[in-house]
């Protein structure tokens, strides 16, 4: 009972002793486990269990540390602290087969595994004189013991993959980074690990493929620009944003309300901001301050008259004697209407750009003025046989530079006397030959300017109208003495 006691307290704590000796730091393990995230460490894969059919040709499945062992059916595996025994001499009476139990030590006939497994093998377990009849097959395990001296040290053990014998005689493990026998890149860093090793990469870098790459050249890391530094990266925005809480997005940064630099007018727009003016303004070669637009150099045609420049705009000046309307054109003033200087016996005549005063009765002797405001000379007078009978004011205004031919006005007979004939002539005025007189029918004649005449001018131009008698028993004249006033402008 005691025996049976101390066997199990011994069990568990090589139990123990194997499940402290798995803690590792790594979480890739190596062949034969898997990490335990619980745990924090690598367990033991059950490969019988998850294995189909792991064994071939009528063995059995016996999972061990790191492993499993394919072994005949009949074989038994006894865990206990007890010596290693002497294989024992063949019985007698079997037909030519060895009969009897092996008893091999942990150090002597099994390779140690990751965690103290074992890995029985034909030249540790069964000696040359051991034939394949044998019924019981029997592997008897101890805690491994570096101190130990074994009984055979001169024996050959075979280790996994990933270890050797060492000089007591149980397979430790290769430090292939030390060794210098694994196959990491220059890039990469080795890290041994039980049985194995693996390759990583250093700090801030990570593995793509066969390489080790810097953070900046996987994406997505940076929003726009990412900056490596040894071992780390960080991101950078291009100019007009700037990193957001999550140091990884960038985020416009809309300039108008931070630090407007426009003049005037700024527009926010994404990475940047533009700067517009007002109306009346153009932007100056900074992009950022407004200049004055001079209108009035820009055209010719803005104003009738006078174009003024002003801070953003521009207005239109009219001449004295005129207005401005629909802020561009220029209109005469109708001082006669308005304001004149004009006396009473005068009467005020207007004319593009100013105004005139007339005598209201312009007869002078031997003519004298009737109701109908005609000047007529008496028959009884002497004086009016040389002179036209009648004499009729008139005035009229044109503008400076007038298109040619035109015709301006128009004579007609206010009498008209039976078997009589008219016709028209210019007596003066005429001498530059600005006029033409175009008779338009037996009592009607049309003035025709035929040169352009320039403002401020004044011309007098007599028209006169002969009326004969069909048989010459009488001849008669009368005169339209026609004031023309020439503005001074073409408007």
């Amino acid at each position: 009972m005691l025996k049976a006691l101390f066997l199990t307290m011994l069990t568990l704590a090589l139990v123990k002793s194997q499940d402290t000796e798995e803690t590792i730091t790594y979480t890739q393990c190596t062949d034969g486990y898997e990490w335990d995230p619980v745990r924090q460490q690598c367990k033991d894969i059950d490969e019988c269990d998850i294995v189909p059919d792991a064994c071939k040709g009528g063995m059995k499945c016996v999972n061990h540390y790191g492993g499993y062992l394919c072994l005949p059916k009949t074989a038994q595996i006894i865990v206990n602290n007890e010596q290693p025994q002497q294989e024992t001499q063949p019985a007698e009476g079997t037909s030519g087969a060895t009969t009897g139990v092996v008893a091999a030590s942990s150090m002597a006939t099994s390779g140690v595994l990751p965690g103290g497994g074992f890995v029985a093998s034909a030249a540790a377990v069964a000696g040359p004189e051991m034939q394949t009849g044998r019924n019981n097959f029997v592997i008897r395990r101890n805690p491994a013991d570096p101190q130990r001296i074994p009984s055979n040290p001169s024996h050959r053990i075979q280790c996994a993959a990933g270890y050797e014998q060492s000089e007591h005689n149980v397979c430790q493990d290769i430090d292939e980074c030390t060794a210098g026998t694994h196959n990491c890149r220059a890039d990469q860093v080795c890290i041994n690990l039980r049985g194995s090793f693996a390759c990583q990469c250093p700090p801030g870098y990570q593995k793509r493929g066969e390489q080790c790459v810097d953070e900046c050249t996987i994406p997505p890391y940076c929003h726009q620009r990412c900056v490596n530094t040894p071992g780390s990266f960080y991101c950078q925005c291009s100019p007009g944003f700037q990193l957001a809480a999550n140091n990884y997005t960038c985020v416009d940064i809309n300039e108008c309300d931070a630090s407007n630099q426009c003049a005037q007018q700024c527009y926010n727009i994404l990475g940047s901001f533009i700067c517009q003016c007002n109306q009346g303004y153009e932007l100056s070669s900074d992009r950022l301050n407004c200049e004055d637009i001079d209108e009035c150099r820009t055209s010719s045609y803005l104003c009738q008259y006078q174009c003024v420049n002003e801070p953003g705009k521009f207005s239109c000046m009219c001449p004295q004697g005129y207005q401005v309307v629909r802020s561009r054109t220029c209109q005469d003033i109708n001082e006669c209407e308005t304001t004149n200087e004009c006396r009473e016996d005068e009467m005020c005549w207007n004319y593009h750009g100013g105004f005139r005063c007339y005598p209201r009765n312009p007869c002078q002797d031997p003519y004298i003025l009737t109701p109908e405001n005609r000047c007529v000379c008496p028959v009884s007078n002497a004086m009016c046989r040389e002179l036209p009978q009648s004499i009729v004011y008139k005035y009229m205004s044109i503008r400076s530079d007038r298109s040619v031919p035109s015709d301006i006005f128009q004579i007609q007979a206010t009498t008209i006397y039976a078997n009589t004939i008219n016709t028209f002539r210019i007596k003066s005025g005429n001498e530059n030959g600005e006029f033409y007189l175009r008779q338009t029918s037996p009592v009607s004649a049309m003035l025709v300017l035929v040169k352009s005449l320039s403002g401020p001018r004044e011309h007098i131009v007599d028209l006169e109208m002969l009326t004969v008698s069909s048989i010459g028993t009488f001849r008669t004249s009368s005169v339209l003495r026609l004031t023309i006033i020439v503005g001074p402008f073409s408007f």
